[in-house]
């Protein structure tokens, strides 16, 4: 059965900036002056001689409805899925050829920006909406294509575009924006031979991680799942972050785990001490304020499930600095979370070695290798207030 994967961190929290926009009122001067639409750059300097095909789906934010973009930026709404699933109408928009662009316009919503080389994309609809795909399921009628995707949220208060690695590491491209004055910022490169890099690093890595690798029957590589999803199809251990995790809680039944969640707010502190099988946080003034249990791997790789980050103001500020500690492996070395200098990450040989290789071939350092990489800003995202164009530029293999 085809499984919905989650919209990552990055869309949630652009969408509840959304939600709070259209609550208190809209913005005025620049922001308001973002169009319905902008133009979005989209360059195939793959090396590859495969079709292409883009998809542009989402959700608007006004109304949550689900649906789709054509190439001209209109918004459909899905029909009725239903229950088994269904097939989607077919929204591919055909892409540029090796060495050639094609610019589309994206609507104001929140959504991914999916492409595929060689085969169109199957996408299916339920009774609840779109189906994503999820080729951590053997069955999964996408398993054996190619693809990627980008995602983003354009608002009235400007867009966020980013590149993703939370689910899996496939074919490489990266994201820009163009912004008023004419400048552009990008991320999302890899050095050069960093795709093949990462591939055989991961290859090469003892404890499982050779297994996130996905081939096709001819040999062709197609991607490397995320941990999280290797852990949960098992093909990666339950128990490969248990060292670590036995360590911390050894750490910490006698010493104080102190988060400063916000980086504005250096005055806001919360205070760990674990007891038995559970970390109880205080604040300041000594009074309990959350408490986790002791983690497995399957929540640390997935930020959810025991480290669940609610849209609040104290758990899910905490959560998502011990879920950054533990895939970047910084809370034994540092009692002060988060730490943000990447000089300290990875550096335990337990550790998310998915996040590690990924880093190691971003031409700037920047990637969203799991969902609160963005603690420190360490994500590969970009952002402006007044976009004039957005692009997504498919990059080499090798």
């Amino acid at each position: 059965m085809l499984k919905r994967l989650r919209w990552r961190s990055l869309a949630v929290a652009a969408a509840t900036l959304a939600a709070a926009l259209f609550t208190f009122g809209a913005p005025s001067g620049a922001e308001a002056a973002v169009p319905a639409t902008i133009p979005l750059k989209f360059t195939n300097n793959s090396g590859r001689g495969d079709p292409v095909y883009i998809y542009n789906l989402g959700t608007l934010l006004t109304t949550g409805q689900q649906g789709w973009a054509d190439a001209n930026g209109t918004f459909h709404a899905w029909p009725a899925g239903g229950n088994p699933p269904t097939p989607a109408p077919d929204t591919s928009i055909a892409g540029p050829a090796n060495g050639q662009s094609k610019t589309i316009r994206m609507p104001k919503f929140s959504g991914r920006v999916y492409f595929s080389y060689g085969q169109k994309l199957d996408f299916r609809l339920t009774t609840g909406g779109l189906v994503q795909p999820a080729v951590q399921n053997p069955s999964d009628p996408n398993r054996n294509i190619l693809f990627n995707w980008s995602e983003y949220t354009l608002n009235d208060s400007g867009l966020w575009l980013n590149s993703t690695q939370v689910d899996m590491f496939s074919a490489p491209y990266a994201v820009g924006v163009q912004l008023a004055d004419g400048t552009t910022k990008n991320t999302g490169h890899l050095k050069a031979g960093g795709y093949n890099a990462v591939i055989n690093a991961l290859r090469g890595q003892s404890g499982g991680w050779a297994n996130l690798i996905q081939t096709r029957s001819d040999g062709t590589v197609l991607r490397a799942l995320a941990p999280g999803h290797a852990v949960g199809s098992g093909v990666l251990p339950t128990t490969v972050m248990d060292d670590y995790i036995n360590r911390v809680w050894t750490k910490y039944s006698s010493s104080t785990l102190t988060v400063t969640p916000f980086g504005d707010q250096p005055n806001t502190k919360y205070f760990g001490r674990v007891s038995g099988n559970v970390m109880n946080f205080t604040n300041s003034a000594g009074a309990a304020v959350t408490s986790f249990q002791k983690p497995d791997a399957d929540s640390i790789f997935g930020c959810h499930k025991l480290l669940d980050a609610p849209n609040d103001l104290i758990r899910g500020p905490i959560s998502r600095t011990l879920c950054a500690g533990f895939n970047r492996s910084t809370l034994l070395v540092n009692p002060n979370q988060p730490d943000t200098s990447s000089a300290s990450f990875y550096q335990d040989s337990v550790t998310n070695h998915y996040a590690r290789q990924i880093h190691a071939q971003m031409a700037d350092g920047k990637a969203y290798a799991f969902a609160f990489d963005d603690v420190g800003a360490h994500e590969s995202l970009v952002h402006d207030g007044n976009p004039q164009q957005a692009y997504i530029t498919l990059d080499p293999f090798s």
